[in-house]
């Protein structure tokens, strides 16, 4: 062997794998699986860059390309996991303090929930596809949103076809469940 013939074990997924390319090629279905995760179109943008980041920076180098989509997408649940805990630690500091200001300002308090009455049904459905968890909204986004098959889904997800279906049928169970609570379609339907 020569040193212009790199061995099999010298030519390893890290030197030669293209992330910019890959993370390319797999952005716009990350950045639904993070939407459905996160529940905020401003957040994705963020969580997107912790995800690259993280694919760049990875500690135990991938070995082989055909996992990537499914490695990137474990990468993007954690990736919004964090990030959803972070931003659940500021809304308790942020509840803390306007809790502290309502008292301080005699017991007035504007009504929080008094703009829920004026929202479209749009509106309405956004909200509960946000109430499901976030592999429900993350499978159900990826099927409607994207118009993917089940085996386009099974291979970004690195699952199987059966189990996409399952997860498909238990999410619109879910999100139906969800909309006849809050009285957009009725139980008949």
């Amino acid at each position: 062997m020569t040193d212009k013939q790199p061995s099999a074990a010298t030519d390893s997924l890290p030197r030669s794998f293209d992330w910019a390319a890959c993370l390319a090629a797999h952005e716009h279905w990350l950045r639904k699986v993070i939407y459905a995760r996160v529940g905020e179109r401003q957040a994705v943008d963020e969580v997107f860059q912790q995800v690259a980041l993280a694919a760049v920076e990875q500690r135990a180098p991938l070995t082989d390309a055909d996992k990537a989509p499914a490695w990137l997408h474990r990468l993007a649940v954690v990736c919004a996991a964090r990030y959803r805990r972070k931003l659940g630690r500021g809304r308790k500091a942020l509840a803390a303090i306007a809790e502290q200001r309502r008292h301080e300002c005699n017991g007035h308090a504007a009504d929080l929930l008094a703009w829920l009455s004026g929202q479209e049904r749009q509106e309405q459905t956004r909200q509960a596809l946000t109430r499901l968890a976030g592999r429900d909204a993350e499978v159900l986004l990826l099927k409607y949103g994207e118009r993917w098959s089940y085996r386009q889904i099974a291979e970004r997800l690195g699952i199987t076809e059966k189990a996409v279906d399952t997860r498909l049928v238990r999410a619109r169970e879910r999100l139906r469940q969800e909309l006849i609570r809050r009285g957009i379609v009725g139980s008949e339907s």
